[in-house]
C-alpha cells in the first residue's frame, strides 16, 4: 500500500486526528484550558493544605480515618489532570482522569445527598457553591467539557513522561505533607486571651480549646461526654464560633467545666478549622493535637487526650 494512502487510524490518529474542524479544535482546546486551570487550582490548595481538606472532607461524611489520605489522593489525581489535559499530547488521558473523578464525586454526592444537601462544596478557590441542584448541573457541566476535549483530541502517547508528570506531582504531595505535619503539631498559640473578662495564659501547662456552637446537638453531646472526664490540671476554655449569648447556658445545661473566651478571631487565625465542635491540646502554648468535627464520636476526644496525658 502507498505510504500516502494509509489509514488514519493505523498512525493513531483516528476519526478525531488532526484533520478535525477549526470549530471543534476550538471548543475542544478552551474545555481543557478552563478545566486545567479550575483543576489545577483545586488540587494544588488540597496538597498545599492537607490537614485543613481532611477537616472539609469530615463534613462530606468522609470516615475521619479515611480523610487525610483521600485529601492527599484527589490533589494529587486533580492535579495530575489539569497537567494531562492541557499537554495535547496527554489530553485524552487528562480528560478521562478529571471525567472519572467528576463521576466518583457526583455518585457519591449523590448517595449521600439527603444528608449532605445545603453543605458547603467549594472544592475550586474564589468559587463558592453549595450541595444542592446546582451542584450537578455545574460537575455535569464539567463532564460535558472533559468528554469534549478528550474526544476532539489525538490519541494519547509516551506513558513513560506521563508517569514523569504523575511522579513529579507526588513529590511535590509528599514534601507538602511534610511541612504540613511539621507546622501542625508546633502550632504556637497566642501567649493570652480573655476568659470570662479576664487575662488567660495559654503557654501554662496543659489547656483544651473547645470550639462550639451552642445551637449545635454534635457540639452539646460533645461536651456532654468530656463533662464526665477527669481533667488533672488540664485547663479547658470553651469558645462559642456564634451566638456568644448562650454561652453560659450551654456550659451549665452540658455541665462542661470550663472558662468562655470570645476571642474567637485571633485563635482561629492560628488554628483552622471547617466547622465546630473542633479542639485543640496546647501543652505550654504549642499545639500537640487536633481533633476536627467528625473525630469527636464515642472513644473521642477522650482517647486522644488520655494519649497525650492531659485527662485520666
Amino acid at each position: 500500500m502507498n505510504q500516502s494512502t494509509a489509514d488514519p487510524a493505523e498512525m493513531g490518529l483516528g476519526a478525531v486526528g488532526l484533520d478535525l474542524p477549526a470549530w471543534k479544535k476550538a471548543i475542544g482546546t478552551t474545555a481543557a484550558v478552563l478545566l486545567a486551570i479550575l483543576f489545577f487550582s483545586s488540587g494544588a490548595w488540597k496538597l498545599s493544605d492537607p490537614f485543613w481538606w481532611s477537616q472539609f472532607l469530615t463534613e462530606l461524611r468522609v470516615p475521619a480515618v479515611l480523610a487525610l489520605p483521600g485529601s492527599l489522593a484527589l490533589g494529587i489525581g486533580e492535579t495530575l489532570g489539569a497537567v494531562l489535559i492541557l499537554v495535547p499530547r496527554f489530553r485524552r488521558w487528562g480528560s478521562w482522569l478529571i471525567a472519572l473523578l467528576l463521576v466518583v464525586f457526583m455518585l457519591y454526592i449523590g448517595a449521600n445527598y439527603s444528608t449532605l444537601v445545603g453543605k458547603d462544596c467549594s472544592c475550586f478557590p474564589l468559587v463558592k457553591r453549595s450541595i444542592g441542584p446546582g451542584f450537578f448541573v455545574g460537575d455535569g457541566t464539567m463532564l460535558l467539557m472533559a468528554v469534549l476535549a478528550g474526544w476532539w483530541s489525538r490519541n494519547s502517547g509516551n506513558l513513560r513522561a506521563a508517569l514523569a508528570v504523575l511522579a513529579t506531582v507526588v513529590v511535590f504531595a509528599g514534601v507538602s505533607y511534610g511541612v504540613n505535619s511539621t507546622l501542625q503539631d508546633g502550632i504556637q498559640a497566642p501567649d493570652s486571651v480573655s476568659v470570662d473578662g479576664k487575662p488567660f495564659s495559654l503557654i501554662r501547662g496543659h489547656v483544651f480549646l473547645f470550639f462550639y456552637n451552642p445551637e449545635c446537638m454534635h457540639c452539646d453531646a460533645a461536651a456532654r461526654r468530656m463533662s464526665k472526664l477527669d481533667w488533672k490540671d488540664t485547663k479547658v476554655v470553651a469558645i462559642p464560633v456564634q451566638d456568644p449569648q448562650f454561652a453560659a447556658s450551654f456550659l451549665r445545661d452540658t455541665g462542661l467545666k470550663a472558662g468562655t473566651s470570645n476571642d474567637l478571631d485571633a485563635l482561629r487565625a492560628k488554628f483552622k478549622f471547617v466547622d465546630a465542635p473542633y479542639g485543640v491540646a496546647l501543652d505550654r502554648g504549642r499545639q500537640k493535637a487536633a481533633i476536627a468535627a467528625a473525630a469527636f464520636e464515642d472513644a473521642e476526644p477522650a482517647a486522644t487526650l488520655r494519649r497525650l496525658g492531659f485527662v485520666k
